[in-house]
């Protein structure tokens, strides 16, 4: 396989861990261990005391599994499948699904591998723009005129990463309605779900609509624990979880036996976690909003409806990223610059999960604040 370089990938190689605020970051502040363990019911507890480092099942920890199903209406521990993480799950579904002769539309901007891993399988791929003056909407007319006899995979994520937009309900219904009248796969990398800023927003998974409905889930970002490297698929097409079952012996084989508890320990709290995610986009949100207001003249934005990131255009006819190239040297701020999504319109992603966000941000206004900008 040969794949090129994944640009957000190498830009955050490069300053993640040496910025000291990354104003940026797509994940929700991570959890302490011994605050996630303080959470354990007495099942769990056992189970990480008693804790054998050995290799775990392929398919994930068998009440793990259940957890994860409990997510989805109507799912099942065999409709689920555990990864080493998001990225490992849809490179898996990608490299089992689709081939040369095959063709996948995608919507862009998004994660690069959402499309990449498809292009290095062999497959011919479609990018499916998302307008900002639509708010950034998905346009099932712009996807029928993408979708060709031989689609086989349209590729979803929502709530969006980069921007936190959300389909209506139609539109989404309509989304899997078109799919199966074409005979394709909707793979939804829903790692954002349930952090819906109205909860009334909250839409029927991937799975809970179609068979040919594929939902992508992790640990990291909805709940905080992106250390953990945990995600899955879940799916009613058992023989297709089954071809990726068999693939993932060449890739990680099984899960980390400590990351599957710990996993079982958030996911039977769920509520308390989710509820601290929350508190935290909330508070942060009020910031950006006055941030935004107060900024008219430097930056747009549409105000996300969901997730924990935005895409705002800087204004002032500076290129984006010397803009974040100055801002992350002057004031130790990390921004994501567009370009990493080779996408055009001077925007920039900005993450609002982590709790220092209030000093970020005043970092941020000051250099803004600085005559010549």
């Amino acid at each position: 396989m040969r794949i090129p370089d994944f640009k957000l990938e190498r830009y955050f190689a490069k300053w993640e861990f040496s910025a000291p605020y990354l104003l940026c970051s797509s994940d929700i502040q991570g959890w302490r261990m011994s605050e996630l363990l303080a959470l354990a019911d007495a099942d769990a507890r056992e189970r990480w005391e008693n804790l054998s480092l050995g290799y775990t099942e392929t398919n994930g920890l068998p009440v793990l599994r259940e957890e994860i199903a409990r997510l989805y209406r109507g799912a099942a521990p065999e409709h689920v499948l555990t990864f080493g993480g998001a990225q490992e799950a849809l490179f898996v579904l990608m490299n089992v699904l689709l081939g040369p002769g095959d063709h996948a539309v995608v919507t862009w901007p998004g994660y690069q591998s959402l499309h990449e891993v498809a292009r290095a399988t062999g497959a011919d791929v479609s990018l499916l723009r998302l307008h900002e003056e639509d708010g950034w909407r998905l346009d099932l007319e712009a996807l029928k005129r993408e979708l060709r006899p031989d689609t086989k995979l349209i590729v979803v994520n929502f709530p969006h990463n980069p921007t936190g937009a959300m389909p209506d309900p139609e539109t989404w219904k309509g989304l899997f309605a078109l799919a199966e009248e074409r005979g394709a796969y909707v793979l939804s990398d829903e790692v954002y779900r349930m952090l819906e800023l109205d909860p009334r927003d909250t839409l029927p998974a991937a799975v809970e609509l179609s068979a040919r409905g594929v939902s992508l889930g992790v640990m990291s970002k909805t709940f905080g624990l992106a250390g953990l490297r945990v995600g899955w698929l879940a799916l009613r097409d058992t023989s297709l979880l089954a071809r990726c079952a068999a693939y993932k012996d060449y890739t990680t084989i099984c899960n980390a036996a400590p990351s599957e508890i710990l996993s079982l320990i958030a996911l039977r709290a769920r509520e308390r976690v989710l509820a601290r995610s929350r508190d935290i986009l909330t508070r942060n949100l009020a910031l950006l909003d006055a941030f935004f207001a107060r900024r008219a003249d430097t930056f747009r934005w549409v105000r996300p409806r969901a997730g924990s990131v935005a895409f705002p255009q800087l204004l002032t006819g500076m290129p984006v990223a010397e803009f974040c190239q100055r801002l992350v040297e002057t004031e130790g701020v990390l921004l994501l610059p567009g370009d990493v999504y080779d996408f055009p319109g001077n925007h920039f992603r900005l993450g609002f999960g982590r709790t220092n966000l209030p000093e970020a941000l005043a970092r941020l206004e000051r250099f803004c604040g600085t005559p010549g900008r």
